[in-house]
Parts: structure tokens; C-alpha cells; sequence
């Protein structure tokens, strides 16, 4: 029996406090932007193309138009803001830096609002990165920022055919320690910047130049708090390249990256609003 005043599991509900709490954040980060340059777009709920941005199509809330085509509720705004910019708007706009405030859905029931970022063209991430500190220390929040490369997961399967990238997905720490390879063992334990030069004399080429773009990144971004995670791999079907977290404790506040959609490289993040707000009302 369903009683009147339940909700779905996984929805959301803000009243009072906390819904002047997420008026707060969304406020702080929308001025923040707009100061920058960005304008603010909303795209619609329902897509054709939500496949393209989400790795485990179970995900989707799928319905049907009224010709009977296959679409979906928005679970990811990103390449669906890309697509509209390019595709739809074109030439109407020559605006490259864009935001959104609105909720993600998913199935069955789970519902996410989130403050997202894209600079459409650009390939620096630091040029994001440094917006979402900016919208945390306006927020008087003191965050971990953990930056990974996505690309050093994919060349460590290539050149190892035991491992996978679902040992990345999970961390399986131990498989990658019984490789009983020493620069591998280093990568795995990897976390802050003065640690990259001397791994840099014994990593393959390869892995050289992706962690010299870490390190470059760690230089440029204004927050100290930075970590290094060169093992960990996104699930996103997008992300490419660089790639950050933003984390308190157990808690992950924002991520993005830089990702490609078709020809075109740009960077983004998204700020999970939901986890913002509970820790600020506490």
C-alpha cells in the first residue's frame, strides 16, 4: 500500500531550509558564471539521444513519441547540450561557454539536480576547473579536487591483457600489484605532485606524456588541496582525457573533463546540487 504523503525512492524534496539552501548554491554559481562569460541554457527532458552519454543504457527511463520512436527521459545534459549548440542553434549563436541548472533522471527512480558547465571548443581544463573552486570558496566549502587521466587506465589494459577496464572501475588494487612491474606499483600509490618527476624516469613513453598533462593541470589549477589518481577510470562514455572529483570524505560534490563529441573538444563539469544541500543544511 502506497500512502498519500510518499514520495519515490530516489526523488527529491525541498522545503523551507533546504530549499533556500539549493536557491543558494544555484545563485552563487550562476552569478560566478555569468561574471565569466557563460549564458544559461535548459534543454528539454525528453531526448532521442540519451544513449550517446550514458555507458549503461539500463539507466534510461525510455518512453515513446507520438510516431511510436524510441526516447528518453534526460539522464546526462552534456552531450545533449553540445548536440543542441551545434545542430539546432548553429549559426543562430557564435556563444561557446554555456551552464544549465536542472535535474538528471534515471531509472527507475532516481533523480539528481545538478549545476553543469560546458565550454564547448576549448580544450584546457583548468579553465572549468578553477570556476567550480571559485563557486566552493564562495560556498565556504574546503574540498579534496582528485585529477585522473582516463587515457592511463586504456594504455594499462593495452599493454597488460590481464587486466581490464573494469579493474579500474573497481580499484582492484591487488591485480595490479601482482603485475609485480615496479613503475606499475609506483602509479598505484601515486597521489601528489612531487612525486611525478622520479616516476617520470621509469614509466613507458606512453605513460609519461599523460602524466606530465596531470602535472601541468595540478600546476595550473588555484586550489591546493589536489591529489593525484592516475588508476582511476570514469564510466562516462565521453570523458577522454583529464578528469577531475571534487570529494569531501565520502562525498562527491562535482566531477568533469575534457570529452569529444564528434569533431569537436570541449571541457565541463557538472556540481551535484542534492549532496551540496544536505551538507550545508546540516
Amino acid at each position: 500500500m502506497i500512502l498519500e504523503h510518499e514520495i519515490p525512492n530516489g526523488s527529491k524534496l525541498y522545503f523551507g531550509k533546504s530549499a533556500k539552501v539549493k536557491r543558494h548554491i544555484e545563485k552563487v554559481a550562476s552569478d560566478i558564471l555569468d561574471a565569466d562569460g557563460f549564458e544559461e541554457i535548459v534543454t528539454p527532458i525528453f531526448s532521442y539521444h540519451q544513449h550517446l552519454s550514458i555507458a549503461n543504457e539500463k539507466e534510461l527511463i525510455k518512453v515513446n513519441d507520438e510516431m511510436n520512436n524510441s526516447l528518453s527521459l534526460r539522464a546526462d545534459s552534456t552531450i545533449d547540450v553540445v548536440r543542441i549548440i551545434q545542430k539546432r542553434l548553429g549559426t543562430n549563436t557564435e556563444q561557446k561557454k554555456w551552464f544549465y541548472i536542472q535535474p538528471v533522471l534515471r531509472y527507475p527512480t532516481e533523480e539528481q539536480y545538478q549545476v553543469g558547465v560546458e565550454f564547448m571548443g576549448e580544450k584546457n581544463l583548468s579553465s572549468v576547473m578553477n570556476l567550480a573552486v571559485d563557486i566552493f570558496d564562495k560556498l565556504e566549502i574546503k574540498p579534496l579536487i582528485q585529477i585522473s587521466n582516463i587515457r592511463i587506465p586504456k594504455i594499462l589494459v593495452n599493454m597488460f591483457g590481464e587486466l581490464t577496464l573494469d579493474d579500474f572501475r573497481h580499484l582492484n588494487i591487488e591485480k595490479f600489484l601482482n603485475l609485480k612491474v615496479e613503475w606499475v606499483e609506483k602509479l598505484v600509490y601515486l597521489q601528489h605532485i612531487e612525486q611525478v618527476d622520479e616516476l617520470l624516469e621509469i614509466v613507458p613513453q606512453a605513460i609519461k606524456q599523460e602524466l606530465l598533462k596531470m602535472k601541468e593541470l595540478c600546476i595550473e589549477t588555484k586550489f591546493d588541496n589536489t591529489v593525484l589518481a592516475p588508476m582511476y577510470y570514469a564510466k562516462m562514455l565521453y570523458y577522454d582525457e583529464l578528469f577531475f572529483r571534487v570529494i569531501d570524505k565520502n562525498e562527491v560534490y562535482a566531477r568533469g573533463g575534457r570529452y569529444k563529441n564528434e569533431d569537436l573538444t570541449s571541457v565541463g563539469f557538472a556540481i551535484y546540487t542534492d549532496a551540496l544541500c544536505e551538507t550545508l543544511t546540516k
